[in-house]
């Protein structure tokens, strides 16, 4: 069929044709169209490709998390049987309401590392750090799942003594970035770098001005932000600044003092797909921040008013989440046009409790 690859992609279409038939096909179908011939291989890998279909407004938006696996026959839930929870990477298509598993991480049979990070590069999924689930041994270790492959492949580890609770984001493209977080003795770090997804290289960066522990990291207005966490002599007790690593300059920017409106636990911060706004939730409420100032954008459904895990994508906010600690997690959706919920409809084995997460366009 193709032993004329370079030249033909389909038999009797002219390529541009053929691409437009390529470009249709699922992401979760790649790994098998790429194995049909080199010629699709080489194109489906292709850069362009990618941005071909976004243009195309065929890209697909894919939630990918780190959830704990649920035993149907006990109905197990987050906290209430803790040694038991096994986390899984699952894969959500909110647009079709399809849900599935990738592939076990190499090295990994017993469950994902607890509190690891998930960060999309590209159409590539990156995974670091976390504590092996048996041992508890903090690991190093980097994986990238590769959709069009279908396959995992162990990247650089990261360098540098053991670091725990850091914060993590990409620039989507080819970069991920690494700041804060703790090392073995609990001590708080200001110490950042980023790894470079392609050349798979870990470069150091210039500290931060301050110790953060328990920080959370998002990319916004073409940024690296690391916002709050907290100093190794004030464990547990957060605060309301962040700093932010300039990529034109190469280093960080001034301190902002008052970033949040309050000093906590800013895990569910993340960026807005529209590069603008932050979101956080808070008090059962959805928050906004646009030009330095939040308020209140949303009430939370009661189902998740306990949120875990919340992500943004094409002019839509995804918050995942319990009634309460131990129950069931679900997932609504809100429509950040006209703030409208809308629940996300999944199976009983798809409610376990997420770690992390990320969204990647494919």
């Amino acid at each position: 069929m193709c032993l004329n690859s370079f030249m033909e992609l389909l038999p009797g279409l002219p390529n541009d044709v053929a691409l437009e038939c390529l470009i249709r096909i699922p992401f979760d179908q790649f790994s098998v169209a790429s194995s049909v011939c080199r010629g699709w291989k080489v194109e489906i890998e292709r850069p362009e490709f990618r941005r071909h279909r976004k243009l195309s407004g065929l890209a697909q938006s894919v939630i990918v998390l780190a959830r704990a696996r649920v035993d149907l026959t006990r109905k197990t839930h987050l906290f209430k049987h803790l040694a038991r929870l096994v986390y899984r990477i699952v894969l959500c298509d909110p647009e079709a309401g399809y849900w599935s598993e990738l592939p076990p991480v190499p090295g990994f049979p017993d469950g994902l590392p607890m509190f690891c990070h998930l960060v999309s590069v590209g159409s590539e999924l990156v995974l670091m750090g976390g504590c092996d689930p048996v041992t508890w041994e903090v690991s190093k270790s980097v994986f990238i799942y590769n959709f069009v492959s279908g396959t995992w492949r162990h990247g650089a580890d990261m360098p540098g003594g053991h670091r725990l609770f850091f914060g993590c984001a990409s620039d989507f493209d080819r970069t991920v970035y690494v700041a804060g977080g703790h090392d073995d003795e609990k001590n708080a770090l200001k110490s950042a770098m980023m790894y470079d997804v392609a050349k798979d290289e870990w470069i150091q960066l210039n500290d931060m001005a301050k110790e953060r522990d328990e920080c959370k990291a998002v990319f916004h207005r073409g940024k690296f932000h690391v916002i709050s966490g907290y100093p190794t002599n004030a464990q547990g007790r957060f605060e309301r600044d962040a700093e932010a690593f300039d990529l034109t300059t190469q280093q960080w920017d001034p301190v902002q003092e008052d970033f949040l409106d309050d000093a906590m636990c800013p895990r569910t911060c993340v960026d807005g797909s529209d590069a603008r706004r932050l979101y956080m939730c808070r008090n059962g409420n959805v928050m906004v921040c646009e030009n330095a100032t939040w308020q209140v954008l949303a009430g939370l459904p009661a189902e998740v008013c306990n949120a875990a895990y919340v992500t943004t994508w094409q002019g839509k906010l995804l918050v995942i989440g319990s009634a309460k600690i131990g129950e069931p997690h679900r997932a609504y959706v809100m429509d950040l046009k006209n703030c409208k919920w809308t629940k996300l409809e999944s199976p009983e084995e798809y409610s376990g409790h997420v770690q992390t997460g990320c969204c990647l366009e494919i």
